[in-house]
């Protein structure tokens, strides 16, 4: 059977990826960020899982305002990127598993859930920068499975709602019949606000707030409804949805191994989380 080894969490502003194809990795504005990495290097190199699957929100590419599914699923054997204009460079296809894809799909519909299902699906900077983060040479190569929430047209999933769609991923993963080990990725914010006059909005306070949630009393954020949570986040901030369902995944005993946070990178407050998922040792008759 499958197991989950941890899940990671990062910030995808898209000028990461310009940063990245410039070499700017060192320049003194973006090494705060990418400093947060090497321990989630070491820790993928030590753990060498199989297959992730990547909690993200689409911002166009593949979805627009005039179709916007609350959920979607990759079931591609492949997942392309495209021109953005964002000047991020168009980048080799990422790898899928049809698989895997289909066995987490059929069972979110057997829990009730009911995410679009994609054959064919374009993947945005959300997808492809914390794969080539965190992966680097192997970001094409280690199976994926996109999962896409959307943080953009309302009405809004909820926090709770997000928290149990990880929740059935997880269990769909642990169903899964073939000997992998499987990461789950959440991307997004944290807190920022890109437009209006909340313009710049960050708000630390709550970002802390977030990162202490992931492995302490997740209910802190679960109980908040969407509109709230915009006043809290800001109105891109409420990416932080990836970041829950993420957790939600993580069936075992949750332990934070590392954190980075840093602002502001393009007007957001980034954050970087590295989380095992520690199999429950059964209780003593």
């Amino acid at each position: 059977m499958a197991c989950i080894v941890g899940g990671l969490a990062t910030s995808h502003v898209p000028a990461i990826g310009g940063a990245m194809a410039k070499g700017l990795q060192k320049d003194p504005y973006w090494a705060p960020f990418f400093d947060g990495f090497p321990a989630t290097h070491r820790w993928l190199d030590s753990v060498k899982p199989d297959a992730a699957v990547v909690i993200y929100n689409d911002h166009g590419l593949n979805f627009f305002l005039d179709k916007m599914p609350t959920f979607a699923v990759g079931a591609a054997p492949e997942y392309r990127n495209s021109d953005e204009g964002w000047g991020i460079p168009v980048l080799a296809p990422f790898k899928g598993d049809t698989r895997l894809s289909w066995h987490i799909i059929e069972t979110l519909v057997g829990a009730e859930f009911d995410p679009v299902s994609c054959q064919e699906m374009l993947v945005d900077h959300a997808f492809s920068i914390p794969m080539e983060l965190f992966f680097r040479d192997r970001a094409h190569v280690i199976p994926a499975v996109p999962v896409v929430v959307n943080t953009v047209q309302h009405p809004l999933p909820s926090l709770a709602r997000c928290f149990k769609l990880g929740q059935a991923i997880g269990r769909a993963i642990e169903s899964y019949p073939e000997d992998i080990k499987v990461v789950v990725i959440g991307t997004g914010g944290l807190s920022h606000q890109l437009e209006g006059e909340r313009a710049g909005f960050i708000n630390k306070d709550f970002d802390k707030v977030c990162m202490d949630a992931m492995t302490g009393d997740i209910s802190q954020l679960t109980r908040i409804n969407p509109h709230d949570l915009v006043e809290l986040a800001g109105s891109q901030g409420v990416e932080v949805m990836n970041w829950v369902a993420m957790r939600g995944a993580l069936t075992g005993e949750v332990v934070e191994l590392h954190r980075n946070y840093h602002l502001p990178i393009s007007n957001t407050a980034s954050g970087i989380m590295l989380l095992e998922n520690r199999p429950r040792l059964a209780h003593a008759a």
